[in-house]
């Protein structure tokens, strides 16, 4: 199994959670003090390359006109990885295909980053999430067809080497396309599609590329993960290799388990300050009709309190020591079915390049070596029968691993 330490480049030092409406799309950056961002650039991009010390892959993404990532253009801070970086695979989750207006611009980017890192980049695809439609003056209304058309479009710049093609589509047309350089890897770098749901996993498994699911849970992983199984034999007529799927999640590895609560909690600002207004989350088009009618509802009740036993028990956060933290890992993996790829979000909010290090390093250290090994005995029979023997379940019995963070 393959570990991915991944940062969003948050800027935490914000006002009051209530003294405004969305984190997203609408915070003054008035707020933002440049002076401050340039040392946590410099510390962010520090860690990723005390990751690739310890023999982590690096994961990056971008989002725009929020504080909980401050990476509004990923290229950039991938071409300095690139540069810096020998050995680590870089995967970019991803280019917010939706968003960008020339695929052709995305494709010549990636193609020079995998030249200049010498053939170590992933490339993912993600079509945004809601708070973006906004940022890039674009509407959200069939914005999966637009990444799917320039998600071809892409693929045949990058393996079209006999001069210039022109591509018509519904959404992109493009004259004499002909990119230089092209990409190292060939045909082409390896493709990531994130995926949110069972039906979602059906034309990225057809394709053959990498499924990677984000903080799904006990709740939802078996319902993506087995849509992706099945289109995937469907598609090609046998088993998805565990490198097709992945999985992220929140991860604090702590010395003992008073270390390891502190981290967590420092972890959780990433669910706690997602604050978000509803004409933003909920933009006409993107989401089907009945999903977007639920938003309009009035919530009963209380909603469920974000804290580390609640995100624990759902799978969504691993905290606590190093042999915790492998068990929890591996009661998830395999209620899942299994997976090739683990993205470590490691670092969130005020948490200190000291903790974030002191974390990664027992995770390298204690914790992926046994991942490792876990994976290298997946057997596909196997893990079936167990997964259709074991009932599905929305929480994971922690076996007091939670419990024993109470205070």
């Amino acid at each position: 199994m393959k570990t991915w330490f991944f940062n969003e480049c948050p800027y935490p030092y914000l006002p009051d959670p209530a003294s405004y409406e969305s984190i997203r799309v609408t915070l003054p950056n008035g707020h933002y003090d440049p002076r401050i961002g340039a040392d946590l650039y410099h510390m962010y991009l520090d860690l990723w390359l005390e990751a690739e010390d310890l023999g982590l892959d690096l994961m990056l993404n971008e989002h725009h006109q929020t504080p909980t990532c401050t990476v509004p253009a990923v290229p950039l801070m991938l071409s300095i990885l690139a540069r810096q970086t020998s050995r680590a695979r870089l995967l970019v989750l991803g280019n917010p295909l939706a968003n960008r207006n020339q695929p052709v611009r995305v494709a010549e980017e990636m193609a020079m980053i995998d030249v200049l890192s010498r053939g170590r980049l992933e490339c993912g695809f993600v079509r945004g999430v809601p708070y973006e439609a906004s940022a890039a003056n674009i509407s959200a209304f069939r914005g999966s067809q637009r990444v799917w058309e320039a998600h071809d479009l892409i693929l045949k710049a990058w393996t079209t080497h006999d001069g210039p093609f022109n591509f018509e589509g519904r959404f992109y047309t493009h004259r004499q396309v002909n990119i230089w350089p092209r990409p190292w890897q060939q045909p082409h770098p390896p493709v990531w599609i994130t995926v949110g749901s069972g039906p979602s996993t059906t034309p990225v498994a057809k394709r053959g590329h990498v499924g990677a699911v984000f903080l799904a849970g006990y709740q939802n992983i078996r319902k993506i993960f087995d849509g992706y199984r099945q289109a995937y034999l469907d598609a090609h007529g046998k088993p998805a290799p565990l490198d097709r799927l992945a999985y992220c999640a929140l991860v604090f590895v702590g010395d003992n388990e008073a270390q390891a609560r502190e981290g967590a909690e420092k972890l959780l600002w990433y669910m706690n300050t997602s604050k978000g207004a509803p004409q933003f989350s909920n933009p006409p088009g993107y989401h089907p009709p009945a999903v977007a009618a639920q938003f309009l509802k009035p919530q009963a009740g209380e909603a469920t309190p974000i804290t580390v036993e609640d995100q624990m028990a759902r799978g969504n956060l691993f905290a606590g020591t190093p042999d915790q933290v492998f068990d929890q890992i591996k009661a998830f993996w395999e209620y899942s079915g299994g997976f090739g790829h683990f993205l470590m979000m490691g670092h969130a909010g005020l948490m200190t390049r000291e903790e974030t290090l002191g974390s990664m390093t027992r995770f390298a250290q204690e914790v992926q070596p046994r991942l490792v090994e876990l994976a290298a005995g997946y057997d596909e029979s196997e893990m079936r029968a167990r997964r259709e023997a074991s009932p599905d379940r929305r929480f994971a019995d922690t076996g007091g691993m939670a419990r024993d963070f109470v205070r």
